[in-house]
């Protein structure tokens, strides 16, 4: 791939061509869990790629996280920028398949994967939440969604969780939420202490058969 990419991580599958993958991390940043999640996303055949949102740092408490992602959010404008420019790229880097872009978003970056999909109806067809979700108009959105959720989710309520995907289903997208019985917040995260291997395993198996559809 000759064109400039965005700053982040990018995985290729060993044919160095697939459908493309855009990765939003978690208030964290783009730490070793998103990387590796990047690289199981390109093993199984897409072009991933994670953008760096907070351009090198990394949250590894609450408080520094809180710091991080409230500057982001600050910067809100900026931010859609330079999502909007790696969903470009992306684009450029897609296979044969002619599929659009597939968005796969952690909590504070489900809420940026959202808002792409609400303004750039015409690249997003794929969107998978992790633990958050967004407050867009959806009504020009062309995506199908899947989503998933903790049962034991001290940030995102489980009536805000169901407000949203009632929204999705008002604006006439397809969408598939879970509710993972005694999980909680960022349980696909195996660096997190509220990991959950069953719940984040079976979240995945569901991920891959939602990316792989009607290929």
């Amino acid at each position: 791939m000759s064109q400039q990419r965005p700053e982040g991580y990018l995985a290729l599958p060993s044919t160095g061509q697939g459908d493309p993958v855009l990765v939003l991390h978690a208030w964290w940043g783009l730490n070793e869990t998103i990387k590796g999640l990047c690289q199981r996303l390109a093993d199984a055949g897409f072009v991933a790629l994670a953008l760096d949102l907070y351009h090198g740092k990394i949250a590894r408490t609450i408080p520094e996280a809180e710091a991080l992602g409230g500057a982001l959010d600050a910067n809100f404008q900026q931010a859609r920028a330079e999502i909007a420019e790696a969903a470009a790229f992306l684009s450029r880097c897609a296979g044969s398949s002619g599929r659009g872009l597939a968005v796969v978003a952690f909590s504070l970056g489900a809420y940026y994967a959202v808002d792409l999909s609400a303004n750039a109806p015409d690249q997003v067809d794929s969107v998978v939440l992790f633990y958050g979700y967004g407050d867009s108009d959806l009504s020009n959105a062309r995506a199908a969604y899947l989503g998933h959720f903790a049962e034991l989710d001290e940030y995102e309520p489980a009536e805000d969780v169901a407000a949203f995907e009632e929204a999705v289903k008002r604006a006439g997208r397809p969408v598939t939420f879970y509710r993972y019985s005694g999980a909680k917040h960022w349980f696909f995260e195996p660096d997190r202490p509220e990991y959950n291997p069953e719940a984040a395993n079976l979240a995945w198996e569901r991920t891959l058969e939602f990316l792989k559809r009607d290929r």
